[in-house]
């Protein structure tokens, strides 16, 4: 049972906050942070308010039950009631530990994304390219923003590697559950006898950092500018417009050469290893977190998946929690929501299991 005191919390929080907000006499610094805090306890307080009316429900309901001069009828409904009671009391409780729970700070953060084509040559190039479409869909889907970063296209329209930003609400705590070896197995175009070939992309989804975030001082950034080169070693262009920068404490390395100006692919370059270096330090503080770079992406190999797609069956397995689905067209589209909602499910039923109240 949740302490009621805890609860009171949440109800008190509520009112004083629209009471702040109603008034117009707030900081206008504090505005927009009080009313994503007022609107996040919009979506439980109903609950906590009925939570708090249980007790008092239950005790005149268990009143009648023991009342010997209850009439059958009235008995029966009392009983009826008490068990809905006991059920709706059990839900809301649910709900209301998963809204106490400690919330992972980065899940209100936009994201960095970074997809790999990995093991199976150009069919890895070509399933990259096919994740990256499927991840525009979603965005345009979801009304977020994507930027792509820097791209290093392939044959035939593939990518052997695309970088972008996600910026919206609630970005990372959506995202963060694509990280990992994405496996694929189709029949490739030039296979002649019809054999399904496997093949293997990784996707990374980094947090994005701010400045207030991380400090990362000047004096630990070592920046090179060279002259960007195309396929083939053909130059693409005449100025060293092309950035390298190394995070020296952590060794951290980004190139960036898509831009014309040097000023905007530093820029680029800044904004990917401020993520890195970000998430590498949060990675010492917490060595359990999943969303650990290296284990997210792994090596790359086709044993090693959180996902496949398999083409000729139509079918979408996510390993992770044993789900399968036959709608990989409709996923394609970007209707990943049948893939996300179990994973988060799944997370939320593992925290409640650990929540213990005195």
């Amino acid at each position: 049972m949740i302490p009621k005191d805890k609860v009171e919390e949440l109800i008190l929080r509520h009112d004083k906050l629209e009471k702040e907000l109603s008034s117009g006499d707030i900081d206008k610094k504090n505005f927009a942070s009080k009313s994503k805090e007022y609107s996040n306890l919009g979506s439980i307080i109903s609950f906590a308010r009925d939570y708090m009316k249980f007790d008092s429900e239950k005790k005149d309901l268990d009143q009648i039950i023991k009342d010997k001069k209850s009439e059958n009828d009235i008995l029966d409904m009392a009983k009826k009631d008490l068990e809905e009671l006991d059920t709706k009391k059990k839900e809301y409780e649910n709900k209301l530990k998963l809204f106490l729970l400690p919330k992972d700070e980065d899940d209100d953060k936009n994201a960095i994304v970074e997809i790999r084509a990995g093991t199976g040559g150009l069919e890895a190039s070509l399933f990259c390219a096919d994740l990256f479409k499927m991840y525009e869909k979603v965005c345009s889907k979801k009304k977020w923003k994507l930027e792509i970063i820097s791209i290093s296209k392939s044959e035939a329209g593939g990518f052997k590697e695309v970088i972008f930003s996600v910026s919206g609400d609630d970005i990372y705590s959506y995202l963060k559950y694509e990280s990992g070896v994405h496996r694929v197995q189709r029949i490739p175009e030039t296979e002649t006898q019809g054999r399904v070939h496997t093949s293997a992309a990784t996707v990374a989804v980094l947090p994005e950092a701010e400045e207030v975030d991380l400090d990362i001082r000047d004096a630990d950034l070592r920046i090179d500018v060279f002259r960007a080169g195309g396929p083939g070693g053909q130059s693409v262009n005449t100025t060293d417009s092309a950035v390298r920068i190394t995070h020296i404490p952590s060794g951290v390395v980004v190139s960036q050469q898509d831009e014309k100006s040097q000023h905007k692919n530093k820029a680029k370059a800044l904004k990917i290893l401020r993520s890195r270096v970000y998430e590498a330090e949060k990675l010492k503080k917490d060595q359990e977190r999943s969303s650990n770079r290296r284990n997210q992406i792994g090596t790359g190999d086709r044993s090693e998946r959180i996902r496949t797609y398999n083409f000729p069956q139509g079918r979408v397995t996510d390993h992770r929690i044993n789900l399968t689905l036959y709608n990989l067209s409709e996923i394609l589209e970007g209707k990943i929501n049948d893939l996300i909602e179990p994973l988060i499910a799944e997370e939320e039923t593992k925290k409640l299991a650990g929540v213990k109240y005195d």
